[in-house]
């Protein structure tokens, strides 16, 4: 495990566990502090998930460890040497800096993710099958539907982008079942709307299998989701940064066309008109 990202070695760790909603969102805190996880103490990762310093215990326990000190030994057992909790490089850099270089872990991060390309695979064909595919994504994940909508577009026959929440949400919803839909692709960013997860879950009801791109395999949607491909998401700055879940949704438009025979001829086509049209000045 040691020739890995930290957030990648804890993830691995998460992975397959029945953990509760509170542990999920320890185990998320860690994942997002993932080189200062091995040296916090309990009272510290309970003040950084906001939880009680008992829930950091059972969350030890709950991944078969005797206690939190077990749990933070194993951390550090598996920890490369000269890795640390800081220092270095980082505390010479700016916060921009720092936030990209955060970003640049989130990639690396998803890129160990993707050397397994199975769940992508899958994901891609689950999206060709279904006519049409409904795309949602409610307040900071609007824009990351509206981005594979429009790209998607291009190579699928029918895709329905669903970025505005109300109670017009769920009869879309409908509409693309009665319309033949087989798959509901989401994409959930925090701060993670109640309605998103409501919607996943009416989704669910109706007889739609979900697919969903979030910023972490203990998202609140995941409860909802019958296939989740998580991309982390930076905090360094006022606002989050997406840009892992921005290239894992490229990833997605990528294995859909592997499952779409016609893809490259739409592409032709499309390029033909927009030639005739003069669309770009390139």
């Amino acid at each position: 495990m040691s020739g890995s990202s930290p957030a990648a070695r804890l993830q691995r760790l998460f992975d397959g566990q029945r953990l509760t909603p509170t542990q999920r969102r320890i185990a998320h805190s860690m994942v997002r502090r993932a080189a200062d996880a091995p040296f916090l103490s309990s009272v510290e990762l309970a003040e950084l998930a906001g939880v009680s310093q008992p829930s950091v215990t059972r969350f030890a326990v709950a991944l078969g460890f005797d206690g939190y000190p077990a749990l933070r030994r194993h951390l550090r057992d598996v920890t490369p040497s000269g890795a640390d909790g800081g220092g270095g490089v980082e505390e010479s850099l700016n916060e921009y800096q720092q936030a990209v270089r955060a970003e640049i872990d989130n990639l690396r991060q998803l890129s160990e993710l993707l050397a397994d390309p199975a769940p992508v695979e899958r994901a891609g064909r689950l999206l060709a099958e279904s006519r049409p595919l409904p795309v949602l994504g409610l307040r900071a994940a609007s824009s990351q539907a509206r981005g594979f909508g429009y790209f998607a577009a291009k190579v699928h026959p029918d895709v329905r982008v669903l970025d505005e929440g109300g109670s017009m949400l769920h009869d879309r919803i409908d509409a693309a079942r009665r319309a033949g839909a087989s798959v509901l692709l989401c994409f959930a960013l925090p701060r993670h709307p109640r309605e998103a997860v409501d919607a996943l879950a009416y989704a669910r009801g109706q007889g739609l299998r979900v697919v969903t791109v979030a910023d972490s395999a203990f998202a609140p949607v995941a409860a909802h989701s019958d296939l989740l491909i998580p991309g982390a998401v930076g905090t360094g700055l006022a606002f989050d940064t997406a840009c892992a879940p921005m290239l894992l949704g490229r990833v997605l438009l990528e294995a859909m066309c592997d499952g779409l025979p016609e893809a490259q001829a739409r592409l032709e086509e499309f390029d033909a008109r927009a030639a005739e049209r003069g669309l770009f000045v390139d």
